[in-house]
This record gives structure tokens, C-alpha cells and sequence, in this order.
């Protein structure tokens, strides 16, 4: 039977293959991942030089002039010299007196020039001497030249008393708003004749406060009728007025002989008496209006 030998030949040929050794198996080679494609070269940049911007000048520096404080020039004093004995003192400034404006001495003493006289005769200077003072009269104003003696009367003080003026008396014509005498040390004023035959000085608006300018040398000083003198002498005013007018204040020997004009504005007041700020004040105000009224 054909068949079966076939069969058995099969079968011991498949016994042979099993009790044959088997070969080891073919070591197997890693699976090795194929590279990465490279990435495609990048096309070079085209290198621009960077643009440099020139530098910025700075404009020239100007040189700025320190700022200075303002100089202020020290106030020129003059030396102060002690007076010799028997000198007359420095003048003193009146308020307001270096005002560009101001009335000068020649001013006045050039509206004074000529003389009208308003009084029926004349007066003397001192006791005794020949009377030769006469009371003139102009527009607005009276007024006589004479000399200055020194009328210390009225509140007593350190230099007007009856141990320095032998003829000293402790009142005065008229008094100052509290009722006392004036100060002839503090007061800058003026004496006029008590009034008689030869002048009444009520009959040309002149009385107490009325406002004197004062004329020595090239100065003017402001004052007050403050007193009233002896009816036939003229020429006299207190120790405050001689002495801003730079004439020796001492009531036994001081004054001077000559040279002084009084000019009193007619109707004219100072309100108190003793002010004499407001107789400054009123005293240039009028002498102005004397100068500018010359024509």
C-alpha cells in the first residue's frame, strides 16, 4: 500500500528533524532608526554695518556773569569834632529838610528883598541901643531882619532855669496843649513885640502857632510864635531855634548881633503849638506857595 509507506516516510523523517540539534538563531541586528534628514541650510544674511549717528555737539557754553549783590556805598558821616567852648553847635535837619523841593535861603531872603513897612516906627535890637528894625510887610507874609538873642523862658530844663539865664521867667505868652509853658530847649520858637503904638502884630493875622520861617546864612528852620517880648525890642527866639540854625543857644552869652530874617506867613496855625513836625509840614507848604507867588 503505497499510501502508507508514504506516511510512515513522512512520519520518520519528521522524527529525525526533531531529534536533529537546532541551530542557534541568527543574532538579530538592532533596529536602527534612519537620521534625520538635515534641515535645510539657511541662506546667509546679508551683514549691514550698523549706521552710527554723529555725535551731538553741544553748543558752546556762554559763560554767565555771577550775580553780585547791590553795593551799597556806607553813609558818608563826617567826623564828629567836640565843640570848643563858646563855638555855636552844628545846625540840627529839620524833618524832610534835604528834599529836592525845598525852599532854599535864597529863595526867601530874594522874596524879601524890598521892605514896605507896616509898622509905625522902629524897634530896637537891645535894651538901649538905637532903634532901627522896621516891620515890613508883602504879600501873605511880615517879616523883620535883626539879630537872635536867646529867650530860654518857659518849662524849666537842664539848660533853661534860672541858674542859667539871670533873666529867666517860667512861663510863656502862650502855652503848649496840656496847658503847661512851652520848652524853649524842646520848641523851636519865635518872640514878637508885645503890642503897642509902633505894631500890633493881631492886625496882620500873626498870634500863637502862627508859622515863622527862620532865615540864617544859607539855612532855613521852621518855628512857632511862641512868646511875647518887650514892646519897643525886636530880634529874639528860644534855645531850640538857635540852635537848629547853628547860632550858640546860651542864654548868657550866646545869639549872634546880625543876619537873621523872620518871615511869618499872616493867618497861618500850628494845631498843637508844640508839634513841630506839623510847624515843618505847614512852614514849607507856605513858603512855596510865598515863593511861587512872587509876580
Amino acid at each position: 500500500m503505497t499510501v502508507s509507506r508514504v506516511q510512515s516516510l513522512t512520519l520518520a523523517m519528521a522524527g529525525v528533524a526533531m531529534l536533529a540539534p537546532s541551530a542557534p538563531p541568527a543574532p538579530s541586528e538592532p533596529a536602527t532608526a534612519p537620521p534625520a534628514p538635515l534641515p535645510p541650510a539657511a541662506a546667509p544674511q546679508p551683514v549691514t554695518a550698523p549706521v552710527m549717528s554723529p555725535p551731538a555737539v553741544a553748543p558752546p557754553a556762554v559763560p554767565v556773569p555771577p550775580v553780585l549783590p547791590p553795593v551799597t556805598a556806607p553813609p558818608v558821616t563826617a567826623p564828629s569834632t567836640p565843640a570848643a567852648s563858646g563855638t555855636a553847635p552844628a545846625p540840627r535837619t529839620e524833618p524832610g529838610a534835604r528834599r529836592a523841593d525845598a525852599v532854599s535861603a535864597a529863595d526867601l531872603l530874594a522874596r524879601v528883598r524890598t521892605c514896605t513897612p507896616v509898622s509905625r516906627g522902629r524897634y530896637r535890637k537891645d535894651q538901649g541901643a538905637k532903634a532901627t528894625v522896621p516891620v515890613c510887610g508883602t504879600r501873605g507874609a511880615v517879616f523883620w531882619k535883626a539879630d537872635m538873642d536867646i529867650d530860654c523862658d518857659g518849662r524849666p530844663g537842664p539848660r533853661c532855669n534860672s541858674g542859667t539865664d539871670p533873666y529867666f521867667s517860667a512861663s510863656t505868652a502862650y502855652a503848649q496843649s496840656d496847658g503847661r509853658p512851652l520848652s524853649s530847649e524842646e520848641t523851636p520858637y519865635v518872640v514878637v513885640p508885645a503890642p503897642s503904638d509902633v505894631w500890633n502884630h493881631r492886625s496882620h493875622g500873626v498870634r500863637g502857632g502862627s508859622v515863622v520861617a527862620v532865615v540864617y546864612r544859607d539855612r532855613v528852620r521852621y518855628a512857632v510864635v511862641g512868646d511875647t517880648g518887650p514892646a519897643d525890642i525886636i530880634g529874639e527866639a528860644s534855645y531850640a531855634t538857635a540852635e537848629s540854625l547853628g547860632i550858640d543857644p546860651d542864654p548868657r552869652g550866646g545869639g549872634t548881633s546880625s543876619g537873621v530874617t523872620y518871615i511869618v506867613f499872616e493867618d497861618s496855625r500850628v494845631t498843637p503849638i508844640e508839634d513841630h513836625d506839623a510847624a515843618v509840614t505847614e512852614g514849607k507848604r507856605l513858603a512855596r506857595r510865598f515863593v511861587d507867588d512872587a509876580g
